[in-house]
């Protein structure tokens, strides 16, 4: 893409990330416009709604009435978030297995002691 100006684009996803950090600093539903005041980047409200509504879209977040428009709020912690997208990645891959496997494998020693530990405490709980 040519240069508009000496305009550097941000690396994909970093916006979304600051729009998430936001609302979940916040801990209640905000506006488009409180949380483009809350970035203090000098963005167009626009672009934060735009964000927004493409988040509410994919299930992201929900919004509530709020004024003249919406508020939103996230649906989960930024450790769900992680989780669901890890959960979607494996729901969508033939060879669960083989990702599972390979997943496992990459583990540092602590990480993996950390899974052991946590599978069978949920096996406890389902009993």
């Amino acid at each position: 893409m040519a240069d508009k100006g000496g305009d550097e684009r941000r690396p994909h996803g970093e916006l979304v990330a600051e729009v998430l950090a936001v609302l979940w600093e916040s801990g209640s539903p905000m506006t488009a416009q409180e949380v483009n005041a809350a970035l203090d980047r000098g963005l167009a409200r626009t672009t934060t709604a735009t964000i927004l509504g493409r988040l509410f879209e994919k299930g992201t977040l929900r919004r509530v009435p709020a004024k003249r428009g919406f508020a939103y709020a996230p649906v989960d912690d930024s450790a769900g978030l992680t989780a669901g997208r890890m959960r979607r990645e494996l729901e969508n891959d033939p060879q669960r297995d083989l990702v599972l496997k390979r997943f496992v494998s990459s583990l540092s020693a602590d990480d993996e002691e950390t899974l052991r530990r946590l599978l069978l405490e949920a096996e406890d709980d389902s009993e």
